[in-house]
């Protein structure tokens, strides 16, 4: 399967990255991406296709997670808005100790994803069809994980409503940021306390083999998120709390 591609850039960024793959991860990446392609062609994931920079702007990028952390531990992860996958199965191929979730409102994506987890055989992993402020209710995954990952596009008070309740006391939210972000930190922070969160590191690099600019923002929770947030469907992104 590996013959037919140019596979030095990922080979090189892995490397950077600290992150050794066997010839099944390897394989499996291959598959993933013929898979996006193939249902790319009847349906909108991605407007990015060709192989080299699906592999640094989808691939590499998933992983730079292991830049700020050692993602070799049984976590659990929660990707929000995950879309074609990113970051979540990437790191589940990279990373098979991780146990993930990955939620998106999108009934066709999550279609997708399950195919992808059939095909790759990928286990301790579940896609869930429905929007996040739905599922941060009490009796459903509220406060259950120990990371909430994403790479959505919305400002930091938004994301922040979306994500922090589903993560634990003591855990994380990790949000993939490709803009320069410290004017919208500085907006967020009131949302992030109100929330139970605090940012504790901005992490700028580039990726691997480019010169694309990307940003992690780590925020721990505090304390637990107050009953009130999310607020209903809609509100987070009309009126983030800011």
């Amino acid at each position: 399967m590996q013959e037919k591609y140019d596979l030095e850039i990922l080979y090189k960024g892995l490397q950077e990255l600290e992150i050794p793959l066997d010839k099944s991860q390897m394989d499996a990446f291959i598959q993933y991406y013929e898979l996006l392609v193939e249902w790319n062609s009847f349906m909108n994931l991605t407007a990015i296709t060709d192989f080299q920079e699906v592999c640094v702007k989808h691939f590499l990028d998933s992983l730079s997670l292991n830049k700020i952390m050692d993602c070799h531990q049984k976590l659990h992860v929660i990707d929000i808005g995950t879309g074609a996958g990113f970051p979540g199965i990437p790191l589940k191929i990279a990373f098979p100790e991780l146990k993930i979730t990955l939620l998106d409102s999108l009934g066709k994506r999550v279609k997708f994803l399950n195919e992808v987890i059939e095909r790759l055989n990928l286990k301790d992993i579940e896609a869930i069809h429905g929007r996040a402020e739905d599922y941060a209710k009490p009796t459903a995954l509220r406060e259950s994980y120990d990371i909430c990952v994403s790479r959505a596009v919305a400002n930091l008070a938004t994301l922040s409503e979306y994500c922090l309740p589903y993560v634990k006391v003591e855990g994380v939210f990790v949000s993939y940021k490709s803009e320069k972000v410290v004017e919208e930190m500085e907006q967020a922070k009131k949302a992030i306390t109100l929330l139970g969160g605090k940012i504790i590191s901005q992490n700028e690099f580039t990726l691997p083999s480019s010169d694309i600019y990307r940003n992690l923002l780590v925020i721990q929770k505090e304390k637990i998120t107050p009953k009130k947030y999310p607020r209903k469907a809609g509100l987070p992104s009309k009126e983030p709390l800011v």
